[in-house]
């Protein structure tokens, strides 16, 4: 099969917008819960009445700040509740919300002020404030920059509300209807692994048909409505869509701004579906396993481990589990199972993957204990999600069906086209970029991959990275990258060898990971720097590559790998806001550890 496309089950009148989305939520249950905000006194619920009122407020506060309708609005914080609330705010002044990530340099901000001709700016603190107001004079269109967490005076909200006290009803009413579906909700800025970004317009219909859909296909993720918390970056296209999947399902959204303590906030919020990316699936399990060693209980885990994998595999075969199997998964939902689950939050039944490959081991490996993850594809340019698994109907290693109203086409090169109401309407201001992005009409994402009998996307890989060996040999980096990174030991991978004899790697170790690792071998504590010529984290690292290796051919195969003493991060520029490698940055600035891989192409061994 090299293409489908699933037909639209839910329509919406030409003349609805996103406002009709919370409209919508609002007059069904105004007294339910819409949103929890996390203070002092834990999670406290927002009404549906209560946020809708919120929103006018602040809407009119935009309207007094002179914004017009389909000016841009720029907002540029971690995420929070007040996102979600200016987002909605400024979709009922009748703008066009524009986020920045909090972590973009002085350069991108200008960049996207510029490009964008934003208008009103919100940031989270000073410091940011700080950061736009650095390339402000260059910005003629930004007339102001408001701050949430402003350290004098008081914040964004307060002052929003304040100044649109005198604002008709009839006027955010009035604007709340200008917008049609096909008119532009928001201008997401690709971060980007080459060039300068792009700014992608994505419509009302974009988010709106696409989250309604979603909720046909996916039933049983929000039955009841559900909870989800929110914590991945609201910059970025994903969590956006989370934001008004959430409006549009019913379900009570949640907001946590830090990463690094998530299961904090999964744990007292407990949702019931959620949505993040297999990095974040990698470190519970990782963790898991660490506090199993720490406990004298590593063998207990390692087998509870085998068993939901082997129990996940045998739900897929004709027959299912077998007695002895279904017993020793119960016996280990006893001793493991349960106790993982309520670091999650103890009620999720369901997640969905997306940004990256999450693997058959991670996706057998959570069905297996009670979390079905539904892995998914998606793309700025696509509004997040085309396909996705579903609950009744899910191929681990695959990325799903597409979404109704959504198309795929396999390209003869292997390269995925898509097309459906997903898709954006183009880059911003850049009519070569938008011509040069379709190919009669469909999408070209530059990733690879190919489509079963059953409609099943898997993707092999992206376009433009793929290695040629010197021998001729095309080789996928992300599945090696991918498998690599799911080690305890491992922050990042890149895999290298264009035009040479063979495929090498270059590894980075995680800070987070490391102390637990060492504690679980017996090893005293040591800095990543140090930990990059220990024997004994060397040989673990060799045993991640002999497994990694087991997923490709021998040509494909990584023949030698070198540690690098520190890791990449968005600050220091060789990872995009969605962690996403820079490649291009990181092959220039680490040309001379690449070459040291092949100084003695008579020793190929990894070690």
């Amino acid at each position: 099969m090299d293409e489908i496309t699933t037909p639209q089950a839910v329509e919406l009148p030409a003349t609805s917008n996103l406002n009709d989305l919370l409209a919508t939520r609002v007059a069904k249950n105004p007294q339910a819960p819409l949103a929890e905000r996390h203070g002092a006194h834990g999670w406290e619920p927002v009404s549906a009445a209560a946020f809708d009122a919120e929103v006018v407020a602040v809407a009119k506060g935009l309207v007094a700040k002179g914004v017009q309708p389909g000016e841009p609005v720029g907002i540029m914080s971690h995420t929070r509740y007040e996102w979600t609330l200016l987002d909605f705010a400024a979709w009922a002044a009748g703008a066009v919300p524009v986020p920045i990530y909090e972590t973009s340099s002085a350069e991108q901000v200008e960049w996207i002020l510029t490009d964008s001709g934003l208008t009103v700016a919100v940031v989270e603190n000073d410091e940011l404030a700080a950061t736009v107001g650095e390339v402000a004079d260059r910005a003629p269109a930004l007339r102001e920059v408001l701050t949430l967490d402003a350290a004098t005076g008081e914040g964004a909200i307060a002052e929003l509300v304040t100044a649109g006290a005198d604002v008709p009803d009839d006027e955010i009413a009035r604007r709340r209807a200008i917008a049609d579906l096909e008119d532009l909700a928001t201008i997401i800025y690709t971060s980007g692994t080459t060039g300068t970004p792009k700014g992608a317009e994505l419509t009302h219909a974009n988010f709106a048909l696409l989250a309604v859909n979603a909720v046909a296909a996916v039933p049983e993720v929000f039955k009841d409505g559900g909870r989800t918390l929110l914590f991945l970056p609201l910059a970025h296209v994903f969590a956006r869509y989370i934001e008004i999947l959430a409006v549009a399902s019913g379900t009570v959204l949640g907001h946590w701004a830090d990463l690094k303590t998530v299961t904090e906030g999964l744990g007292s919020f407990r949702p019931t579906y959620i949505l993040a990316v297999p990095r974040v699936f990698e470190k519970v399990y990782n963790a898991a396993e660490q506090n199993a060693a720490a406990g004298g209980k590593l063998k207990i885990f390692h087998w509870a481990a085998a068993t939901a994998i082997a129990y996940s595999r045998a739900l897929d075969a004709p027959r299912g589990p077998s007695p002895w199997l279904r017993l020793q998964h119960k016996l280990a939902d006893v001793l493991v199972y349960g106790k993982l689950r309520a670091v999650l939050g103890g009620q999720a039944r369901y997640a969905v993957s997306g940004g990256g490959p999450l693997g058959e081991r991670l996706g057998h490996f959570y069905r297996g204990l009670g979390l079905t993850v539904l892995e998914g594809y998606g793309l700025t340019e696509s509004t997040a999600p085309t396909s996705v698994n579903r609950p009744e109907s899910t191929k681990i290693g695959t990325v799903g069906p597409q979404l109704p109203g959504c198309g795929v086409r396999i390209a003869p090169d292997g390269e995925i086209l898509l097309r459906g109401i997903q898709v954006f309407r183009g880059y911003h201001d850049n009519p070569e970029a938008t011509a040069e992005a379709f190919d009669d009409g469909w999408f070209r994402t530059g990733d690879l991959g190919t489509l079963d009998d059953d409609g099943f996307l898997t993707i092999t890989g992206r376009k433009k990275e793929i290695i040629v060996t010197a021998a001729g040999k095309n080789v996928a980096p992300a599945i090696l990258e991918d498998r690599l990174r799911a080690h305890a030991l491992v922050s990042q991978c890149v895999v290298v060898g264009d035009n040479r004899p063979f495929i090498g790697a270059l590894v980075t170790l995680d800070a987070e990971g490391l102390p637990g690792w060492l504690k679980m071998h017996g090893k005293p504590e040591m800095t990543p720097a140090q930990a990059a010529t220990d024997p004994d984290v060397l040989a673990a690292l060799d045993g991640a590559v002999t497994r990694a290796n087991q997923a490709v051919s021998k040509a494909e195969s990584i023949r030698k790998f070198a540690v690098l003493p520190g890791d990449l991060t968005v600050e220091n520029g060789y990872l995009t806001p969605k962690q996403s490698v820079r490649r291009h940055v990181f092959v220039e600035d680490f040309a001379a550890e690449i070459d040291e891989l092949y100084v003695d192409t008579r020793d190929k061994s990894p070690r």
